[in-house]
Parts: C-alpha cells; sequence; structure tokens
C-alpha cells in the first residue's frame, strides 16, 4: 500500500478517548472490517535464555519492525508484499508476537522477513499471513508468557522525538506491550504526511517507549493523539486504551 492510498478515516486517528473513528481496525465492536479476510502481522523476538533483551529495547524494536516493513518498497505499489500488505490493512489490525532462540531463530530467519535490531533485542517481521495460514517454522513458537525485564531503568525520553506511551495502569506482557507498540507506531505512521514519513525513515525510525504517571496519560489520552484500543481477544479487557503515539510533526 503506497502513502497516498490509507483511507481517510484509517489515516485520521487522531481522536480523543470514547470516540474512535467508524472505519477504525481498532474498534471492539463489529464493523465492515470483520467481513474481509483476516490477516495477521507476525514479529518473532529473538530471546536466548543467558542473555535476554532488555524489555524497553525489545518494545522500540518491535515498533521500528511494524515501521521498517509498512515503507519497505516491497509492501508498496506493485512491490512482491504489497498485496497482502493491502488486505492485512483492509481487515482488523492484528499482530502477533512470538519468541524464539537457538536452531528456532535460525529457522525463522531463512523465512522471507525483515530483521530490526535494537542496542540488545533482534525482532524479526514478516508479510502478512491468513489467521489459520502461519508457516509451520512459525505456528510452533510460543506466543503466551513472554516476558522481560529492564536491567536498569529506562532513560528518560527526548521530549523533541517520537514517544510511544504505555498506558500506566495496564500490566500486560512484554509480548502482548510489543504488539501494541507496533500498533501504536502503526497509527503514527498513517498520521504523518509523505514528507515527514520519508525524514523518519531516513532517520532510521527513532522513537522512545515509556510509561507516563497516571495525571500526564490522562492528559495524552484527550490530547488529540492518535489512541489504540485493544480489541481484547488476549490479556486485556476490550476497549482498553494501551498506547498513545506521540510524533513532533502531530504536535499541532
Amino acid at each position: 500500500m503506497s502513502s497516498n492510498d490509507i483511507p481517510a478515516s484509517e489515516s485520521a486517528g487522531t481522536y480523543p478517548a470514547g470516540s474512535v473513528p467508524t472505519d477504525s481496525p481498532f474498534r471492539t465492536e463489529p464493523t465492515v472490517r470483520d467481513e474481509a479476510p483476516q490477516y495477521v502481522l507476525p514479529l518473532v523476538v529473538h530471546i536466548e535464555k543467558a542473555a535476554p533483551p532488555a524489555r524497553t529495547d525489545a518494545l522500540r524494536t518491535a515498533a521500528r519492525a511494524v515501521l521498517t516493513i509498512l515503507s519497505d518498497e516491497r509492501s508498496l505499489d506493485e512491490g512482491e508484499w504489497a498485496q497482502v500488505m493491502r488486505d492485512w490493512q483492509d481487515a482488523r489490525i492484528r499482530k502477533v508476537v512470538r519468541r524464539a532462540r537457538g536452531a528456532e531463530w535460525r529457522k525463522a530467519c531463512a523465512l522471507p522477513g525483515i530483521t530490526v535490531t535494537g542496542d540488545s533485542a533482534e525482532v524479526r517481521v514478516y508479510p502478512p499471513v491468513p489467521l489459520d495460514g502461519w508457516p509451520k517454522e512459525l505456528a510452533r513458537l510460543q506466543v503466551s508468557g513472554t516476558d522481560l525485564d529492564d536491567p536498569e531503568p529506562p532513560a528518560a525520553p527526548d521530549p523533541a522525538g517520537p514517544v510511544l506511551w504505555l498506558n500506566p495502569d495496564l500490566d500486560m506482557s512484554a509480548g502482548k506491550t510489543m504488539a501494541q507498540a507496533g500498533h501504536g507506531a502503526q497509527l503514527a505512521w498513517w498520521e504523518l504526511s509523505d514528507t515527514e514519513r520519508k525524514a523518519w525513515r531516513e532517520a532510521g525510525f527513532p522513537l522512545a517507549v515509556a510509561t507516563p504517571d497516571a495525571a500526564r496519560w490522562r492528559e495524552l489520552t484527550v490530547s488529540g493523539l492518535p489512541v489504540v484500543r485493544d480489541a481484547g481477544f488476549t490479556e486485556i479487557a476490550p476497549g482498553s486504551c494501551t498506547v498513545v503515539a506521540d510524533h513532533p510533526a502531530m504536535r499541532r
């Protein structure tokens, strides 16, 4: 899907709490999106027992992986992944994060996709697959129980840069939070102009992931910035507000 192919109702991701566009991929009630074939964007995080990545870096890297595949030339125009990317974005926006180590990771890396690295994390993202059509190399990987820690408190986010703000009241596994960070990054991407997207891409998609205090979170959810509300398939209640996507170009 090219940047100009996003429907206006999708690209207008800025909405206050309690008000979700009728065609949003994150509405909790049934919409026309449910009538389309359903796809999922697979992400696999590399987790070795002896050297797991830091949690915040894994969240950042997952978000950057989503942005990387959205902007990849194979996902645009007549690229080899373009049709399935369009089909995925025309339905519910689903992302599933699985974990792999050792031989599992090597097999996962042999499939078509893109590996994005952070300071300590590696995340591989793949073109969307049907809900019931996962490649066997990925289908056997574990989903639940993916949890990580930060060995040291994460640095404060750069106030002049993009930030994905996490709901301080929700307790989600690392895998679930990685998927939510990916949703937030995608909403931010839809909001930006072609020029703003190009600048972000050429800079390497710098971004921070941070958890604000309760008062700041309330301000963010009514600020007009894009808000992710989870469909509630796993871990949290439907309609839960999980991420606010903040980018300098959207602070108008």
